[in-house]
């Protein structure tokens, strides 16, 4: 079939070696990269394919794309996370800097440069501008899946963010300091500590713990539920939903702290909050507080909840587990490779490695 000719020019680039659509828009001239030679080989298959992007301008041309802000109330609709922790920041992201910058906008007037000097301006953390670009990303993508604007590369990969590639290294306690700190800590937040760094718990992963969630004959603990903002929801990843063996030393610190809270019940929280009566756990702007009174009382710096599934990491490591072993204690999200190289773990394995960082934790 013979291809018919576009409303524009095809030429051919002898310096690069590539097929040209030029085109005039708005009394301005406009290139767009067809292919290469070795792609396009005759000018016949250059204009087939100058028709297709002639045909996507015109489109573009005739229908009404669509605002930031109508592309995002749409997005809300059909592809935010269902995940809660994700959806919150994302709607931050969202309410705070890209609706009140870009709201009015098309999408298609978000360009990779006025972007990328907005975020520049921006007083916050090369992490939070890569979550700001990130945002915008899916907009386009959402825009491009939606058949708003034609599938082609995202504009936001273009996009450098400062900073972005230096990652601050994760901070882990020594055994004196984790002393120090927990001897500040009183209950729940000494067990819950406690926990975090026997197990490697996420924070949201261990105020979300149930006593039914404690097999006490067997010794083990499921880890199954997260808790964020006091909304329950299931854990980060589909890996991290486990059961963790516990050492029999550690049963007993969750015996004596169960003997202790008013809230003993199999289906109650095991660390339940005195002010919402047990019907939530107490929360994490709690536990944070607590953390950082505790560490300026023992005279280290002051740290993040989660520096104690750091800290975990570095005791394994310290206590001679194998990585294999480590990776299945983290329970990170893709271990495929990790078990491959080095074999599936055993039961014992796993237990071993956990009374060593029980002995650690307890000091004894």
């Amino acid at each position: 079939m013979r291809a018919r000719k576009p409303k524009g020019s095809v030429v051919f680039n002898k310096i690069r070696g590539t097929w040209n659509f030029l085109w005039v828009e708005n009394g301005r001239r406009k290139s767009k990269k067809l292919g290469t030679l070795p792609e396009l080989p005759t000018k016949a298959d250059a204009l087939k394919k100058a028709e297709v992007v002639s045909r996507d301008i015109r489109l573009i041309a005739e229908r009404r794309i669509p605002s930031v802000r109508e592309l995002v109330g749409q997005f809300r609709i059909e592809k935010m996370p269902l995940r809660f922790s994700t959806r919150y920041g994302i709607e931050q992201w969202l309410q705070n800097h890209v609706l009140p910058k870009w709201g009015r906008l098309q999408i298609t007037e978000l360009k990779p440069r006025p972007v990328e000097l907005w975020l520049d301006s921006l007083a916050l953390s090369p992490k939070s501008r890569v979550h700001i670009r990130g945002v915008i990303r899916q907009l386009w993508d959402f825009a491009m899946w939606r058949g708003d604007i034609p599938a082609e590369r995202n504009p936001m990969e273009l996009v450098r963010i400062k900073g972005a590639t230096k990652h601050k290294k994760p901070r882990s306690l020594t055994t004196e300091e984790f002393q120090a700190f927990v001897e500040q800590l009183d209950e729940p937040i000494r067990t819950v500590a406690l926990v975090c760094v026997s197990f490697g718990l996420r924070i949201s992963e261990a105020l979300a713990l149930k006593w039914s969630d404690v097999d006490w004959l067997h010794g083990t603990l499921h880890v199954s539920r997260g808790i964020v903002r006091q909304r329950v929801g299931d854990v980060k990843t589909q890996g991290s939903d486990q059961f963790i063996s516990v050492d029999p030393q550690f049963l007993e610190v969750l015996k004596t702290w169960k003997q202790a809270t008013e809230f003993r019940s199999e289906g109650d929280w095991m660390f339940a909050s005195p002010v919402k009566l047990g019907r939530l756990p107490i929360s994490y702007p709690w536990v944070w507080k607590a953390f950082q009174t505790a560490a300026g009382k023992a005279g280290i710096q002051k740290f993040g909840t989660h520096t104690l599934r750091h800290t975990y990491r570095s005791w394994l490591d310290a206590v001679g587990t194998p990585i294999a072993v480590q990776q299945k204690l983290m329970r990170h999200a893709d271990i495929r490779t990790t078990m491959n190289v080095y074999g599936d773990v055993v039961t014992d394995e796993m237990r071993q490695a956990n009374s060593k960082i029980v002995k650690l934790a307890l000091a004894n």
